[in-house]
């Protein structure tokens, strides 16, 4: 199975770089709790209408976005979320809002990124083929970075009134200020999936998980980065070898400020012996490992594997229930911890189409579309909003959502979250664990 190219990201940064210079752009004001910033950028509104969107009402946003087309680029490996949006959002949108939404399936967000980036370059600043982008900590900041991303409009988005606009996790994306150029959509974190059947007493920890995938050749393995389950993975063996290095400085905490290089020398070349002296036990000897997540979880549903990770735990009753997984499937944390955050979604500085941009972003946070993505049946993910703000009824039906049994409770993993850490911490380690690694 392939792998992604190691330098595309640094090749990719360097790339904006340069456009961003020669553009000579400003950024946009940070104003990520809410204020009365406006974008620095003007915007088309739809096809064809240059308003400037920052000065329109809610009311005009929504005359401007009827009749419009939204490609949303997004990553597809998954059949609930790709129903979720395909079937549900897009016809919502529709029925609503006269918005014709388009789902465009990617394997990586980096190809959303490198299409606005070469649009860009060729001179395409307003009509792109990018919409939305379902964007991840890195590639926000790669776009942000270079000024290619519509900023400055979470005033003018009536359900922004339901998330917690003090909430560090939806002000910062990866440790890099959003300062209201995305919005968030949903809430993840890391766990781990196994079938109680065959393993009927899972590894605690992370050193208990590597020392079970040793004593159980073939069972385990890990997609390859930049996939952004296989990524969270390798970070998290990264934290748990900062846990011995600075038992007293904090452990993994010596990771979360700004890149340092002795410290991440230190941890990088733990972390990479560990993961090489791994590779012999994994599936297929670590000769290769599979291209994403939705790869991984093929091989788990085939019996080829006896443990899984996913990033959206929530989302594996849907797929007991739809016969992918096993009955026998069951999620879990690991004791000593397991990352989490908040996803976004992102306008790109050259949609054509920002006003109806803005009305699918605004859809998304909807406490209706909010719940209806919680529900297990559909998707089960975590919600975004703040539980306590939303309409009484609301509130009553998060709280009467099944239980499924494959999936672990929110309250029983959110204990054992850690935080990201900054993107340029990820994107170093992914480099080097495609050379150091991988090979």
């Amino acid at each position: 199975m392939k792998l992604i190219n190691p330098i595309r990201t640094a090749a990719l940064l360097a790339s904006i770089a340069l456009l961003a210079a020669a553009c000579g752009s400003s950024s946009p004001a940070p104003s990520p709790s809410g204020g009365s910033a406006v974008a620095s950028q003007s915007s088309t509104a739809g096809s064809g209408d240059s308003t400037d969107l920052a000065n329109m009402s809610w009311e005009q946003i929504l005359a401007a976005a009827k009749g419009s087309k939204v490609n949303w680029f997004m990553w597809g490996g998954s059949d609930p979320i790709n129903k979720y949006v395909s079937d549900y959002t897009a016809a919502a949108v529709l029925d609503q809002y006269g918005i014709t939404l388009n789902r465009v399936g990617i394997t990586d967000t980096s190809d959303a990124v490198n299409q606005v980036l070469s649009e860009t370059q060729a001179g395409k600043t307003t009509d792109g083929s990018v919409d939305l982008i379902w964007i991840n900590g890195e590639n926000f900041r790669t776009l942000k970075q270079g000024n290619l991303l519509y900023c400055g409009y979470w005033d003018q988005l009536p359900n922004l009134k339901f998330l917690k606009s003090d909430d560090p996790t939806i002000l910062y994306d990866f440790g890099t200020e959003v300062a209201q150029c995305e919005t968030p959509w949903s809430r993840v974190q890391m766990a781990m999936i196994y079938n109680s059947a065959t393993v009927p007493t899972p590894p605690a920890d992370t050193d208990a998980l590597l020392a079970w995938a040793c004593a159980n050749p073939g069972s385990f393995t890990y997609p390859a980065p930049p996939d952004f389950t296989g990524s969270a993975f390798v970070r998290q063996v990264f934290y748990n070898e900062a846990n011995k290095l600075y038992p007293d400085k904090g452990g993994y905490k010596v990771l979360l400020g700004d890149f340092n290089q002795e410290v991440y020398d230190k941890v990088a070349t733990a972390t990479w012996k560990t993961l090489n002296d791994l590779k012999p036990c994994l599936w297929r000897q670590g000769s290769t490992y599979p291209v994403d997540s939705a790869a991984l979880d093929q091989l788990f549903a085939n019996s080829e594997v006896s443990m899984d990770v996913t990033y959206t735990p929530a989302s594996v009753g849907a797929l007991v229930d739809n016969g992918t997984f096993s009955k026998d499937t069951r999620t879990y944390g690991l004791t000593s911890g397991t990352i989490g955050n908040v996803d976004f979604n992102a306008i790109p500085i050259n949609s054509p189409n920002k006003a109806a941009a803005l009305v699918v972003l605004n859809f998304l946070l909807s406490p209706e579309a909010q719940l209806r993505k919680a529900d297990p049946a559909v998707w089960g993910e975590y919600t975004s909003l703040d539980i306590p703000s939303l309409p009484a009824d609301i509130q009553a039906g998060f709280a009467a959502l099944p239980k499924h049994p494959s999936v672990v409770s929110q309250a029983e993993l959110a204990p054992l979250a850690m935080p990201e850490l900054r993107a340029d911490w990820v994107t170093k380690i992914e480099k080097d664990w495609a050379s150091s690694v991988a090979k």
